[in-house]
């Protein structure tokens, strides 16, 4: 990475914030107005699996590579979330560990400019690829990675629950 990672580059038309505590009650609305990523995992957004999100970690990963951000506009409304780990799995690849749009806001082009954004700056940061998983049968899921030029790697893995497809592009 060239230079200090700055947040609130990720995006040309929203603020960006890192969360802290103080969100989880607008992290829940938003979770829970997307019943659709909860029946693929098979459970409910709660306040406590919702806050295990700011320190769940990839293996080998610390609290300085992780970003848990939210995309507010100028009514500062919570637009999207996005968990972000740098230099995962590799010093090439950023990965999303979750990006949900709030539903008010879906389907208007928005999470693809935000996803685009992203993918703009951490192109200007030196990372070469993007990657993510994606819960096999959430067909919603897949076509909006598709169409914002993700594609299958070939990996597949297997939690409790469900698959993870895992996706990527290169930036």
């Amino acid at each position: 990475m060239c230079c200090k990672f700055m947040i609130e580059n990720l995006s040309s038309e929203y603020s960006v914030r890192k969360f802290t505590e103080i969100d989880i009650t607008d992290i829940y609305n938003l979770a829970k107005a997307n019943p659709t990523y909860y029946k693929y995992m098979k459970t409910e957004p709660t306040y406590e699996n919702l806050k295990d999100v700011f320190n769940a970690l990839p293996p080998n990963k610390t609290m300085s590579d992780k970003f848990f951000l939210g995309f507010y506009n100028h009514e500062e409304r919570l637009v999207a979330i996005l968990d972000l780990i740098l230099n995962y799995p590799n010093n090439q690849t950023a990965f999303i560990g979750w990006f949900m749009m709030n539903k008010n806001f879906q389907h208007k082009g928005i999470g693809t400019k935000i996803i685009t954004d992203i993918c703009y700056y951490l192109k200007k940061s030196d990372f070469l690829f993007i990657r993510l998983g994606y819960i096999k049968g959430n067909n919603e899921s897949k076509c909006f990675w598709n169409k914002n030029k993700f594609t299958f790697t070939g990996i597949e893995t297997q939690d409790v629950n469900y698959s993870i497809v895992v996706m990527e592009r290169k930036l």
